[in-house]
């Protein structure tokens, strides 16, 4: 009887709900009204601020930066969804770098279009000339480099519990993606600067199951939630991160307060430091001294 009930509810409820699709659908020659949730905001990290406190730095002579290709060099491509980290980082770096207000850039990612528009106006196909071009301006610095690491399971846990078919769970997750970032001097090539950051990105989730037999008949309910710290979001700002560290480290901009680098010593645990030992050695009235090696 109450399995009866249970089936009744929802071949109500899936009727109801596609009652409500129905009529709701506008059926005039202008189609159905698109769906509208939130709307566009600006795309900042937690670096952002840092970046556009360097605009009150009274400045003069601005280099000037071309940003090459900086790859996803991780690796990680699957069947289903493609890539799993971001193919824009160079997009990302150029961003970073005018928000600071202190860089001038020229285009050497896609010169597609302007050796097109040369092309064009050599052709005199253009309300310009060729000669209108004149020379071009070089840029001071290169940045070229590649996303190197991505990371699954640095740390993951969780826990369960389940008394009678009713109980939930909580698990957690962290990952982390590095960027080697290098500066290239675009008058001889020598490479000035390397940045290498890394950052992890956590994830959790919250589930609660419920599970009955009726009869021979089982019964589940699954409810929960997942937050995850968007993967391509870490990305954008350990790019804003070596961008900001380009422009305090390398050309010695003075950074705002609490943006610097937070560095930690996790790896020289896992180094071994070799003991000391005591050795004695004779001095020249023969009197034996402890000689720390």
């Amino acid at each position: 009887m109450l399995i009866r009930r249970l089936l009744t509810v929802v071949v109500s409820a899936s009727f109801l709900s596609s009652c409500t699709s129905v009529l709701g659908v506008t059926t005039n020659d202008a189609g159905v009204k698109p769906a509208f949730s939130y709307h566009v905001t600006n795309n900042d990290t937690p670096y952002t601020q840092c970046l556009i406190a360097l605009q009150n730095i009274p400045a003069k002579n601005l280099p000037v930066f071309a940003v090459g290709e900086i790859a996803d060099k991780t690796g990680q491509v699957s069947i289903n969804t493609g890539n799993a980290l971001t193919q824009g980082t160079s997009e990302m770096v150029i961003s970073a770098l005018a928000k600071t207000g202190k860089a001038h850039m020229v285009e050497r990612l896609d010169l597609r279009i302007p050796l097109a528009e040369v092309k064009l106006a050599e052709q005199k196909k253009l309300n310009r000339t060729a000669a209108d071009y004149g020379k071009l301006p070089a840029s001071d610095f290169i940045l070229v480099g590649a996303l190197t690491e991505l990371n699954y399971n640095i740390v993951s846990g969780g826990t369960q519990l389940f008394v009678r078919g009713m109980g939930g769970g909580v698990r957690t997750v962290v990952v982390n993606v590095a960027l080697d970032l290098r500066v290239i001097d675009s008058r001889n090539f020598a490479i000035r600067y390397v940045a290498s950051l890394q950052k992890q990105i956590l994830g959790y989730e919250v589930e609660a199951n419920v599970f009955r037999f009726f009869g021979d008949t089982l019964i589940e309910f699954d409810g929960g939630a997942i937050r995850n710290e968007p993967m391509q979001l870490g990305v954008r700002s350990v790019a804003e991160m070596a961008v900001f560290q380009i422009m305090t480290d390398f050309l010695k901009l003075p950074g705002a307060s609490g943006c610097g680098l937070v560095e930690n010593d996790h790896m020289k645990s896992y180094l071994k430091q070799p003991k000391k030992s005591k050795t004695k050695t004779k001095t020249q009235e023969g009197v034996s001294n402890d000689e720390t090696i």
